[in-house]
C-alpha cells in the first residue's frame, strides 16, 4: 500500500484550507500536472503552498480528496489503520460496552471514526465491509488483517453499492464465497441476518436504542410498524413492550418473510402486510382505523442534492397519512435515514404534516443513532438519522 515518502504525489488546492472538514471537493483542487491514479495516497498543499494534510485522492469523484491526517509526520500505512481501528474497537468494547448488550454494531464508522469512505458493521461472527471510496477498497487487505487482529475466527465479507462504484470509479468485487446467516442477539432478542445482502450492511443497528425506547409506550398496545423492514421495532413492541396486537406493513415480501421469522424466533407473533404505505393508509383512514402506536421508519428517499425538496414532500405526506391513524393521545415514532435531509428541514415536513392532518404533534424526544455510529463537530454529514418521538392530538391547538 501507499506509504509517506519523498515521491508521494502532491495535490496543490485552489484555495486556502481554513477548515479541517475532511472532504474537500473536486472544483477546489488544481489539476495535477501528472496523472495520479484514483485511490493514491497523496499530500496536500493548500493554496499558498502551506502542507494541508494527507489522504486519498479520486481525481473522478466530486469529494476529490479525503484527508485521513493533518500530522505531517504521520504516514498512511498499516500501522496507521492498526491504530484507527484499535481506537474504534476500543470505543465500542470498553468505554460503551455494547457486548453487555449486542453482538452487533457498527465498529468502523467513516468520518466519525477518522476513516472517511469506509464503513464497517459487526453480527456476531461475521463482519460486513461496506467500501464509499476506492482508496479505501485498494486498502481492502490490509484493513481485513488488523481487523482478524481483533476478531479472529470472524468471516469477513464487503461490498460497495452500484451508485457509489460509479461515483469512484471503480469496480468492487465481492468475495467469492457464501456467507453464513447470523443470529444476533439485541437486548435479550434475536434477529437472523444476512450479511452483505439486502438494505445497507444487513440489519439497521442504528434504532437499537429507538427500539428499545419505543417498547416502553407498547403495553397492551395496538401498534402499526410501517416500512417494518426486518421485523426489528415489532419484535420489540410484542416481546420487550408487551403490546396487545402488532401490525407490519412493508411493499418486499423477502423482508416481510425475514420479519415473520424474527418474530417466531422471540416466540411473539405479528400480523405482516405487504403492501405500499400509501394506499393502505388511506384505505385505513376511509375505515376509520386507529393505533396507539405509529412507527414510520421508511428507507434512504434519494441520494440527490437535486431532488431534497422532492424527498422532503414525499416526509410530509406520508406523516401526514400516519398521524391521521393515530388515537388521539397516541404516540407517533417518525425516523428519516437520508443524509441530505437535515433535522430542522425534516423537523419542518413533520410540523407541515401536523397541521395538514389537523393534528397537535407535542414532541417528546429527538434522536439519532446509537453513540456506535459516533460523528465528528466538524463533519456532521455523519449524523445521518433522525428520529421524532411524538405525542399526537386531534385539534391543531
Amino acid at each position: 500500500m501507499d506509504t509517506i515518502n519523498p515521491k508521494l504525489p502532491v495535490i496543490k488546492l485552489k484555495i486556502v484550507r481554513n477548515s479541517n472538514h475532511p472532504w474537500i471537493f473536486q472544483k477546489m483542487i488544481e489539476k495535477p500536472d501528472q496523472k495520479i491514479p484514483n485511490g493514491c495516497i497523496v499530500d496536500i498543499e493548500d493554496r499558498g503552498g502551506a502542507w494541508a494534510g494527507r489522504g486519498i485522492f479520486n481525481g473522478h469523484s466530486r469529494i476529490s480528496l479525503r484527508i485521513l491526517t493533518t500530522n505531517q509526520d504521520e504516514p498512511i500505512d498499516e500501522a496507521f489503520f492498526d491504530k484507527k481501528i484499535g481506537l474504534a474497537v476500543g470505543l465500542r468494547k470498553e468505554i460503551l460496552n455494547l457486548e453487555t448488550s449486542t453482538n452487533a454494531y457498527r465498529l468502523i464508522h467513516g468520518e466519525g471514526d477518522g476513516l472517511s469512505g469506509l464503513i464497517i458493521d459487526k453480527f456476531c461472527k461475521t463482519i460486513v465491509i461496506e467500501f464509499f471510496s476506492s482508496g479505501m477498497y485498494r486498502l481492502k487487505d490490509t484493513i481485513q488483517t488488523i481487523l482478524l487482529k481483533h476478531y479472529p475466527e470472524h468471516q469477513i465479507t464487503w461490498f460497495a453499492e452500484s451508485h457509489v462504484q460509479k461515483q469512484e470509479s471503480f469496480n468492487c468485487k465481492e468475495p467469492g464465497y457464501d456467507i453464513n446467516p447470523e443470529i444476533i442477539n439485541e437486548n435479550g432478542l434475536s434477529f437472523k441476518v444476512t450479511p452483505g445482502t439486502g438494505h445497507k450492511t444487513g440489519f439497521f443497528a442504528d434504532q437499537r436504542e429507538n427500539r428499545l425506547l419505543l417498547s416502553t409506550f407498547c403495553k397492551d398496545k395496538k401498534v402499526l410498524d410501517l416500512c417494518c423492514n426486518s421485523g426489528g421495532f415489532s419484535v420489540y413492541a410484542k416481546a420487550l413492550g408487551k403490546a396487545e396486537d402488532v401490525t407490519a406493513i412493508d411493499l418486499d415480501e423477502e423482508v416481510l418473510a425475514l420479519a415473520r421469522h424474527n418474530a417466531s424466533l422471540n416466540k411473539v407473533r405479528i400480523k405482516c402486510v405487504q403492501s405500499d404505505i400509501f394506499p393502505w393508509l388511506r384505505d385505513c383512514i376511509a375505515k376509520g382505523e386507529k393505533f396507539d402506536v405509529v412507527i414510520l421508519d421508511p428507507s434512504k428517499l434519494t441520494r440527490d442534492r437535486d431532488e431534497i425538496e422532492t424527498a422532503l414532500r414525499k416526509y410530509t405526506d406520508m406523516n401526514r397519512l400516519a398521524m391521521q391513524v393515530v388515537c388521539d393521545g397516541g404516540i407517533l415514532l417518525t425516523c428519516s435515514c437520508t443524509g441530505l435531509v437535515s433535522e430542522f428541514d425534516f423537523f419542518d415536513s413533520v410540523r407541515k404534516a401536523a397541521w395538514q392532518a389537523g393534528k397537535t404533534a407535542q414532541i417528546l424526544k429527538l434522536t439519532g443513532a446509537g453513540p456506535d455510529h459516533p460523528f465528528m463537530a466538524h463533519a456532521g454529514e455523519g449524523r445521518y438519522l433522525k428520529a421524532i418521538f411524538a405525542r399526537i392530538h386531534h385539534g391543531t391547538t
